[in-house]
């Protein structure tokens, strides 16, 4: 058995291709959940339109090739932000591992009532708890944090224009969603928006 020195070990982390495979980790750990977790939820008693859900699919999908694959790496898209350095790196993992820890503590809050669709459910709640406590949207949020952490991994400008149009994707799939519970939930809704942030706490 080959006994890898400790100096050669921290130089092998400090590899930028290394870097990149820890940086992924999270998002697998995300993937696998949301897969797991979709299978249990609960039936929808109403659904958003079509058009609007296409919407936020074309942004998301285009979002996450610009993210993690170089194929639009052109032009200006491929030029630098940020210098190529390991702790730039590193800093960028920790906000990948914190922004999907954030979405999935999020996620297991809402339980069955959990959608990649606009909906309300059949016997839906309004949930309070967990994150939910200081912010309307935590799972957007988590996913905003960690795709910022992931582009400062990549450090070209492809990354920011990534963040941008998730923000812009879920930020109109949240003004949907505070719609659609504000017409179910009337009042007690409202008294929850006045007290919460959208995607980050209310100071």
């Amino acid at each position: 058995m080959t006994i890898v020195p400790a100096r050669a070990f921290a130089d092998l982390l400090m590899e930028p291709q290394t870097l990149w495979q820890i940086d992924l980790i999270p998002w697998y750990i995300f993937v696998a959940y949301w897969v797991i977790t979709s299978l249990r939820v609960k039936p929808a008693k109403v659904a958003e339109r079509p058009a609007d859900r296409l919407a936020t699919l074309v942004l998301m999908t285009l979002a996450f090739v610009l993210l993690f694959r170089p194929w639009l790496s052109i032009g200006p898209l491929r030029s630098r932000f940020i210098p190529s350095d390991n702790w730039i790196s590193w800093i960028g993992i920790a906000f990948t591992s914190f922004g999907v820890l954030l979405a999935i503590w999020a996620r297991y809050c809402l339980g069955q009532y959990w959608s990649a669709q606009v909906t309300l459910k059949q016997g839906h709640q309004l949930i309070r708890s967990g994150p939910y406590r200081f912010i309307r949207h935590p799972i957007y949020t988590g996913m905003l944090l960690g795709a910022t952490g992931t582009a400062l991994g990549v450090g070209e400008w492809r990354g920011v224009l990534a963040v941008v149009l998730i923000y812009l994707a879920h930020s109109r799939k949240a003004m949907r969603e505070e719609s659609l519970l504000a017409s179910e939930f009337g009042e007690e809704y409202e008294s929850y928006r006045r007290s919460t942030g959208f995607l980050l706490p209310r100071l």
